[in-house]
């Protein structure tokens, strides 16, 4: 065996370091190299000890690039900057936590308060797919065909390509520069970083889906421009966002704070909770009777997103009901159930405008029934009592494809497993 002294050093090389034999460190030899670590600085003193020791070459102080640079660290406001921080200088407990106008770290994601949110984030993680990975080979074939749809599915198909590549970009925009600053709870806001993507991955698909078709893109992506039935569900949304992404607005009075529960109340139960339903059972139909299957698997996967969506905003909405009682007036209750009724009215303007005669085993009355009970579900999930009594779900299979957990043996893929893209098993 070579030892460390059969090695001579190379021309260049760095010298080998022998081991020595040396006496057992002392005690005292001990204590004064390994010193005690010394009380970190609040971040007010880390600051100025910072800026009292800046110091520039002589070379160098003649850069006007980093002399400026040095004059802005001179000028920080301190005050500004870390008044924040020292705020929620010790740690988080549970209780410190809530929904909206909370003082505590927001850095600071556990403990949790929120369990439901932050399962919501996994399994949002979980559902994770591309618009790439689905065929849309079937889709194309049939929609270049003259003869593979009838004009009413062909409306049917390019109304809700035109609505839904508007809309989720409206749920992100709201999402992004509304919500989630007002949001004050850290795994609430995790599942919203979330949402904010999967919204990102749904206008994708459906660019997707216009491109894969060959569709006039000019057409369908603005329809929520010239198609009235599309335009007024747009313009209804957007009036929500407009006030709560004012940078000057912000919580902590009942005005501001009933402003961001109807907002939520808008998006949530109204936007994702109603306006997506004539459409997504449009498309699923089409699915079912083996039509525009890509299409179709597409609006499924992106329909269990939604579905995720909707109970974690009805989740927050009635969070911040609990923890701050005072906002839900009967008032605020009235203006709720208006605006249930109100995105009701709409949908049901987009059904008939979208089915003119019956289609896929549907027509615009069995579509309005469904969404009245659509509605009475949403009204009830948040606490308030149906507005239309006796109503039926005309389409029950609807309430199968919503189902989170495991995927039908659906269409050519037979998808098992619905998991991340890495986890997918394929027979």
């Amino acid at each position: 065996m070579l030892s460390w002294d059969e090695f001579e050093q190379e021309d260049g090389a760095l010298p080998l370091v022998k081991a020595t034999t040396q006496e057992p460190a002392t005690t005292e030899a001990v204590a004064a190299v390994v010193e005690p670590p010394a009380p970190v600085a609040s971040a007010r003193e880390q600051v100025a000890n910072f800026k009292s020791n800046l110091e520039v070459s002589e070379e160098k102080q003649n850069s006007d690039i980093l002399q400026q640079a040095i004059e802005g660290l001179e000028e920080l406001d301190v005050d500004a900057g870390l008044e924040e921080l020292e705020g929620s200088a010790n740690r988080v407990a549970v209780d410190d936590k809530r929904m909206i106008n909370c003082r505590a770290d927001l850095n600071q994601l556990v403990p949790f308060k929120y369990d439901w949110a932050w399962q919501k984030y996994l399994d949002g993680c979980a559902n994770h797919w591309m618009p790439q990975e689905v065929n849309m080979t079937a889709d194309i074939g049939l929609w270049k065909d003259p003869n593979g749809l009838t004009d009413d599915e062909r409306l049917i198909v390019k109304r809700n390509l035109g609505f839904f590549s508007t809309a989720d970009s409206l749920v992100a925009n709201n999402l992004v520069l509304a919500v989630y600053r007002l949001i004050t709870n850290p795994e609430c806001r995790q599942y919203i970083l979330r949402q904010a993507f999967e919204e990102a991955i749904h206008t994708h698909a459906y660019q997707y889906c216009i491109e894969s078709l060959s569709m006039d893109e000019g057409e369908i992506f603005n329809m929520y421009h010239e198609v009235p039935s599309v335009a007024k569900k747009a313009s209804w949304g957007l009036k929500y966002t407009q006030e709560l992404s004012d940078p000057k607005f912000n919580t902590g009075t009942t005005e501001n704070d009933q402003a961001l529960l109807m907002n939520l109340i808008a998006f949530y139960c109204c936007l994702e909770g109603i306006f997506f339903y004539c459409g997504f059972t449009q498309i699923l139909s089409m699915g079912r009777r083996n039509k525009m299957t890509g299409t179709s698997e597409q609006f499924q996967y992106i329909l269990r997103d939604e579905s995720m969506h909707l109970n974690f905003g009805i989740d927050m909405i009635n969070q911040i009901k609990l923890e701050n009682p005072n906002l839900w007036t009967d008032e605020m209750k009235e203006k709720a159930t208006q605006m249930i009724l109100q995105a009701t009215h709409l949908e049901i303007e987009y059904a008939r405008d979208t089915m003119p005669r019956g289609v896929l085993g549907m027509n615009a009355a069995m579509m309005e029934e469904y969404l009245q009970f659509i509605a009475n579900r949403r009204l009830i999930q948040i606490g308030l009592p149906e507005q239309f009594e006796g109503v039926q779900n005309p389409f029950p299979w609807m309430s199968e494809i919503m189902d989170l957990r495991k995927e039908k043996n659906f269409f050519e893929t037979r998808v098992i497993e619905y998991q991340t893209g890495g986890a997918l098993t394929w027979d």
